[in-house]
């Protein structure tokens, strides 16, 4: 079961806090001279249909207003009048539990209304062991508003509890379903269900509430809070974790922000006065350290694991954010379940006032225990640069990378523990790994294509970490323009027809298709590719040498069982000497799988472009 924060016993909680006999209301403006609440009757145009003016706090308190509403305003819309010496702003509450269609007007919530049937009660999905996890990413529109999908809410939260929509990730065997970003956003006009437009989401409008544009009805504040918890609860049903893509490192922008028109600059890091710091690479970084930004990160993160029994965390430029924010979150995350995941990236996207030393970077790995990072060497070792379609990959043209393939296959060096290596071939930033194999192997054949992306499939679900996979990368997902003809690398807001899952390539690919799904079942059927410790890994793993380039070949010896590995990524194929015993192959060139697909004696034979691995009958 999942621990229910009572906001009302617990330290100073900012926003709308309810109860069917009044309501408080408290704002963190360390800018403002006076604050008033405002209601209104509807979520957007209706006029002002009451105010209310807050009481500034005493002492250390002077930066918090807080009014009281006597009687049951669940339903009842607000926002706040902030009168500072700049000028008097209208803003939505950052703390807003629901809002309006397009995020404009905060909404007051009996959330105790939203909870579908089962749902406050409801167990946490629970691995055997954490270890053995396998997740994939998905966006709620790609999902299902694509024609192959034939789903009767396309797009919608809603589509995650039809039975045909989470049959499919049951059945490849994947554990968690990576959502991108889910909360309210700001790209999409919500009031214009009939108008063509699509965005990934990373631009963050409310934080604390589920985006309308995903509901059937984005003007009635309670229905998307409703609609997003059936759609936890029925993947939670399904067996599976769901894991939150947030974005904390950054606003959609200043001005128009709830931060901004609330708190001024206090929520930005500066370079002076007038300009923002911008590590995000989108003209501005939230200032995670100072004492409030950081509390309403770990307000925001307990929130949703709370309320919305979301299972973990997937942070867009982790490297933003500062170390002890991300450790006191995890502090806090924990008390609610302890089988809590964080992981993010571990970069920022340009410099940031923040020192280095502090931020929640790949190079910080040790000081951030139990938070995962993405391994960009992998990536890169397996496919080639993610940014230079020149600087190829072990598998599609550079047999040179073995060593540094080595290194990633044994769990990143940056990371203290095998659960902070989240390894990927594509996510949805960058091309698809189909669509890189297109532009940087046009010279080949598809067939040859498929021999690499098998082959970098089984580097990725056999290396040491926690293996992490795009939707759609099963069945050679790609990204096509439908101007040019050319694959699209950054698709945040091109249009459906280029982002939307198409499930007819399931079948054009089924092979591919099986293959992964034979990949996952191997892996989580042998506890030898997923070890708990580095000291571990590298006490099994023994890498064979005198193997050629493109050749990388090693057992897992431990006490439960002996595992052969290889990888060949060149054309022709090689023999390897085995240990006088029998061996059973659960994986070559075509197939793979938790069953023997058949059994070798004293040597190896790994065709070109393909891998092989067997467990020895000793």
């Amino acid at each position: 079961m999942y621990t229910k924060i009572n906001e009302k016993d617990s330290a100073m909680k900012l926003g709308a806090i309810y109860s069917k006999e009044k309501t408080t209301f408290t704002l963190f403006s360390p800018v403002a001279d006076s604050v008033f609440v405002i209601f209104y009757d509807k979520g957007n145009d209706s006029a002002e249909k009451g105010r209310l003016e807050m009481m500034r706090g005493e002492g250390e308190l002077r930066s918090i207003f807080s009014a009281t509403a006597e009687g049951n305003l669940d339903g009842v819309y607000y926002t706040y009048e902030v009168h500072t010496s700049d000028g008097t702003f209208g803003s939505h509450d950052p703390y807003a539990r629901a809002c309006g269609v397009n995020g404009h007007r905060s909404m007051v919530i009996d959330l105790s209304k939203t909870d579908p049937d089962g749902f406050a009660d409801e167990d946490r999905p629970k691995l055997a062991d954490p270890m053995s996890m396998v997740i994939t990413e998905v966006s709620i529109a790609d999902v299902s508003a694509g024609a192959s999908a034939h789903s009767r809410y396309p797009g919608k939260f809603k589509a995650f509890t039809e039975d045909k929509t989470l049959s499919y990730f049951k059945d490849m065997g994947v554990t968690h379903l990576q959502l991108m970003p889910s909360y309210d956003f700001a790209s999409i006009d919500e009031s214009d269900s009939l108008k063509e437009q699509y965005n990934w989401g990373y631009d963050p409008y409310n934080y604390n509430v589920p985006e309308g544009s995903y509901s059937t009805d984005p003007f009635n504040g309670a229905v998307r809070v409703r609609e997003y918890k059936e759609m936890v609860h029925s993947i939670h049903e399904a067996g599976l974790g769901v894991i939150m893509d947030v974005v904390y490192n950054h606003t959609f922008n200043v001005h128009d922000s709830c931060f901004y028109k609330t708190a001024g600059n206090y929520f930005y890091r500066m370079l002076d006065a007038a300009k923002y710091s911008d590590a995000s690479a989108c003209g501005n970084e939230i200032a995670s350290e100072k004492p409030m930004v950081r509390k309403y990160i770990i307000d925001s993160l307990c929130y949703w694991a709370s309320e919305y029994h979301i299972d973990g965390f997937r942070f867009d430029l982790m490297g933003v954010l500062d170390i002890e924010t991300l450790n006191e979150a995890r502090k806090a995350l924990l008390k609610i379940n302890p089988d809590i995941i964080m992981y993010g990236e571990g970069w920022t996207g340009g410099e940031s006032t923040l020192p280095e030393s502090e931020r929640g970077m790949k190079i910080n790995a040790p000081r951030t225990p139990g938070i995962g990072m993405f391994s960009d060497d992998i990536r890169d070792a397996v496919k080639g640069h993610v940014f230079y379609m020149d600087e190829l990959g072990f598998v599609n043209g550079a047999a040179d990378r073995g060593e540094e393939l080595k290194q990633a296959v044994m769990c990143a060096k940056w990371a203290k523990s095998p659960m902070q290596s989240i390894n990927y071939l594509s996510c949805h930033d960058n091309y698809t790994l189909w669509d890189r194999f297109i532009i940087s192997n046009s010279h080949e054949s598809e067939e040859m294509r498929i021999r690499m992306n098998k082959l970098a499939a089984a580097i990725l679900f056999t290396a040491q970490g926690i293996p992490f996979f795009l939707h759609g990368e099963e069945f050679a997902r790609t990204k096509i323009s439908e101007a040019d003809g050319a694959p699209v690398e950054n698709s945040y807001c091109s249009p459906l027809s280029v982002n939307a899952i198409d499930y007819d390539r399931a079948e054009q690919f089924s092979d591919l298709k099986a293959y992964y799904k034979g990949l996952i079942a191997l892996r989580r059927a042998h506890k030898s590719f997923y070890l708990d410790t580095v000291d571990e890994i590298k006490k099994s793993v023994h890498f064979m040498d005198d193997m050629p380039d493109g050749v990388v070949a090693y057992t897992i010896d431990n006490d439960t069982e002996k595992v052969f590995v290889a990888y060949n990524a060149g054309k022709n194929k090689i023999t390897i000497k085995l240990a006088d015993a029998l061996w059973e192959v659960l994986a070559d060139e075509s197939s793979a799988g938790d069953k023997a697909l058949y059994t070798i004696k004293d040597q190896a034979i790994i065709p070109g472009v393909s891998c092989l691995v067997a467990v020895c009958k000793c």
